[in-house]
This record gives structure tokens, sequence and C-alpha cells, in this order.
């Protein structure tokens, strides 16, 4: 199948959202959070990358791997404590990624 447009501005706008995030992970300010934080947050980065990679070849495992890595980085943020309206945005965004995502999930390949 023939990626539509949509999934493809998707893609792209994660992958520019990896590049921009993945400093974090050696900010200072990671680290203070704690001596784990930086490795957990460096997997969460990764693996939101990987899914763009998966979204990308129009795999299922890409759309199942955004949801997981959405709720783990969710699920991260509201213990580190850093929900600002940022992370609010970001969150709605990822939202509604994932509906339009769930929309193209049947016509996606299932193999690897």
């Amino acid at each position: 199948m023939k990626r539509p447009k949509i999934i493809s501005l998707i893609c792209i706008l994660g992958f520019i959202s990896v590049v921009f995030t993945f400093p974090a992970v050696f900010s200072p300010s990671v680290k203070k959070i704690g001596d784990f934080i930086p490795a957990l947050y460096g997997f969460i980065v990764a693996c939101s990358f990987i899914s763009y990679i998966g979204l990308w070849h129009m795999k299922q495992w890409g759309v199942q791997l955004f949801f997981f890595i959405f709720f783990v980085k969710t699920l991260f943020l509201i213990l580190i404590n850093d929900l600002g309206p940022g992370t609010i945005a970001g969150i709605v965004l990822s939202v509604t990624f994932g509906i339009i995502l769930l929309r193209f999930y049947r016509k996606m390949d299932l193999n690897l």
C-alpha cells in the first residue's frame, strides 16, 4: 500500500521531535531527577524513533509501538511531575496522531 500523505507528515513531525528531544536525555536537569532517569528517557526516545520508522514503512507494529510509547512517556512525565502546557499540548497532538493512525491500521502490513 502506498503511504498516505498524512502518515508521511506524522512521521516527519515525529522525526523532527525526536531530533530535538534526544539532546534532553543528556541534560543536567534530567540527571538531577535520578540516576536511571536518563537511561529510561533515552529508551523512550529511541523507541519513539523506532515507532516512526515502522509507521514510515506502513507496519502495524509501528502503530502498536507508538501507542505503547505514548502511554509509557505519559506515565513517565506524570511520575517526574513534568506536566506543563507544552507537555499537555504534546499529549493532545499524540492523541490526534493516534486517532489518525487507527484509521489506517487495517491497511498496514502485518508482517515485519
